[in-house]
């Protein structure tokens, strides 16, 4: 196996540990702006984990829509450029809920670090 393919492997794997935090990324995300579009949300991820965690359209797209079914945000289409951009931000009924995961994963993350010795 070429060093690339060994990467791009490994990199998968890495990304899987992000799957089951997605939405608790995507609402701590929305906590700090006022509101952000689709493909901000994503290259903020990528940004502040140097890259480490690449969002797709197809792990994103399901997650807002069902963060949104959930009533814990809301959306707002607005013309940029002559071209319609969808924003989406949190409800109040999402910055609770976003409060409270933020402290379960502080304690998870916690817990992991004393199990780990990291």
């Amino acid at each position: 196996m070429h060093r690339f393919e060994r990467y791009k492997k490994d990199h998968l794997k890495k990304n899987s540990l992000y799957k089951g935090t997605l939405q608790n990324i995507i609402l701590k995300l929305l906590s700090k702006e006022v509101k952000m579009y689709g493909y901000q949300i994503t290259q903020r991820a990528k940004e502040l984990t140097e890259g480490e965690l690449e969002m797709t359209e197809g792990a994103l797209y399901p997650l807002l829509h069902k963060l949104e079914n959930d009533g814990m945000i809301t959306s707002e289409i607005q013309k940029i450029n002559g071209r319609d951009r969808k924003y989406y931000l949190l409800t109040e009924k999402g910055k609770k809920h976003q409060t409270v995961q933020e402290n379960e994963m502080k304690s998870y993350l916690l817990n992991l670090n004393t199990i780990f010795n990291i």
